[in-house]
Parts: structure tokens; C-alpha cells; sequence
């Protein structure tokens, strides 16, 4: 187990990786960004890191001795932590993705990868998850979905849905904008907080996860060849 620290104020965050040149490269660019780094690079080592360190991200590769990053993912996402999660694996099969977005991580990056675009999906994240909903902002309805952004808590026909942190946010972005198509971009923007080149998968993948807990009654409209609406008409 090895910790590399830095000196500066944003706060920790965690690799947990076990190709050293990799790690190194990671925390070489996170230091000259003004973050501390700790480095885990197994997976029991860095799941109780997460747990007692109090970082303000976790970096976690998939492949990992002693329990693998889904693993870690279930756990941290099954027990009260909500600490931030970008999953950073050379797994790029759009199944391992599915899996990673559904378990809760909130960005999945697939190596090899830039390390600036990695900081700034970090910093991304790290404002997305500061921007806590106004204790004031009333539920939303359309149909029979009701989005409690006070709460974060969903129901659909009076069915409590079980939502992760980013569906959440994707679905009450929709509804806060109901009858407006909203481009794949223009959501990765507002919802995710960076452009994504282009690369509509993300959005799409979370999209039918939502619409998929939600069920049949699911006010979510696509518009071919543009992106998607909220709209509780056929």
C-alpha cells in the first residue's frame, strides 16, 4: 500500500490502481491541480481507504487483486458513503460500462485517456456533486411521476423508484425543462458538467436505465436524430 500526499486545500483524492505508472501519472496531473492524492492498489486496501480517509473523489480501475472495482463500487454504493466515483479501466465493452453507470459511478473513462480531460472530469464531478438541490424547490410533477429534489427521492403511480445519484439528476433536469428537446450535448453539459466530444453513449445508457425503473408510464420522449424530452402526452 503506498500514499502519495500533496500539500494544497481541494481536498483528497483517492487512486485506487494497480499499474504503478499509470497511478503515477494520475496523481503527477492531480497534484499541479491543487488536489491531494492517496494511492491504494488492491482492492481491500482501497475500499477501506474510501470508507476511513474521507476523500472527496474515488479513481477506480476495474481490474484490481483482492476484489475488483464493481465490487468496490456495490459496496461504497450499499452503505451511507456518497462519495463521488469515476471509474478509469481499460474494459471499454459497453455491458462493463452499463454495469459500472447502473452501480453508481458517476463518470466511467476507459483507458488510454487523457490525463487533463481525467482532472477535468474530476473537477466536473466535484461541482455537479457540491450543487445540492434548494431546500425551497417544490416537487415536480408530470403524469404520475413525482421528482422531490429536496428529498432526492421519485415516485411513478405512487411506486417509490430507486434512482443513483446521476439518474437523478439526469431525470429532474428533464422535467424541470418538460416539453423542451433537449440535445444529447446540452445534457451532458447541464447534467454531467463537461462536453464529451460528442459521444452520446453515456447519455443514452442512462437514459434507459431510467426509463427502465420508471417502467411503461415513463414520461421520457425520444426525438430521432436530437435527444430527448420530458412530456407526459403519447
Amino acid at each position: 500500500m503506498t500514499t502519495t500526499d500533496g500539500h494544497t486545500g481541494r481536498g483528497t483524492v483517492l487512486v485506487i490502481e494497480d499499474e504503478a505508472a499509470i497511478a503515477e501519472l494520475i496523481t503527477l496531473y492531480l497534484r499541479r491541480d491543487g488536489f491531494e492524492v492517496a494511492w491504494r492498489t488492491d482492492g481491500p486496501a482501497g475500499l477501506e481507504a474510501a470508507r476511513t480517509e474521507r476523500p472527496v473523489l474515488v479513481l477506480l480501475d476495474l481490474m484490481l487483486p483482492g476484489l475488483d472495482g464493481f465490487e468496490i463500487t456495490r459496496a461504497l454504493r450499499a452503505g451511507p458513503e456518497r462519495v463521488p466515483l469515476i471509474i478509469v479501466t481499460a474494459r471499454d465493452e459497453e455491458a462493463d460500462r452499463v454495469l459500472g453507470l447502473e452501480l453508481g459511478a458517476d463518470d466511467y473513462v476507459t483507458k488510454p485517456f487523457s490525463p487533463r480531460e481525467l482532472v477535468a472530469r474530476v473537477k466536473a464531478v466535484l461541482r455537479r456533486t457540491a450543487a445540492t438541490a434548494p431546500e425551497t424547490e417544490p416537487a415536480l410533477r408530470l403524469g404520475g411521476l413525482t421528482v422531490d429534489p429536496a428529498r432526492r427521492e421519485v415516485t411513478m403511480d405512487d411506486r417509490r423508484v430507486q434512482l443513483t445519484a446521476r439518474e437523478f439528476d439526469l431525470l429532474a433536469h428533464l422535467v424541470r425543462n418538460r416539453g423542451i428537446v433537449l440535445t444529447r450535448s446540452a445534457i451532458m453539459e447541464q447534467v454531467w458538467g463537461w462536453r464529451y466530444g460528442g459521444d452520446s453513449r453515456t447519455v443514452d445508457v442512462h437514459i434507459r436505465q431510467v426509463r427502465a425503473k420508471l417502467g411503461d408510464g415513463a414520461p421520457i420522449r425520444t426525438v430521432r436524430g436530437v435527444g430527448y424530452k420530458a412530456d407526459d402526452r403519447p
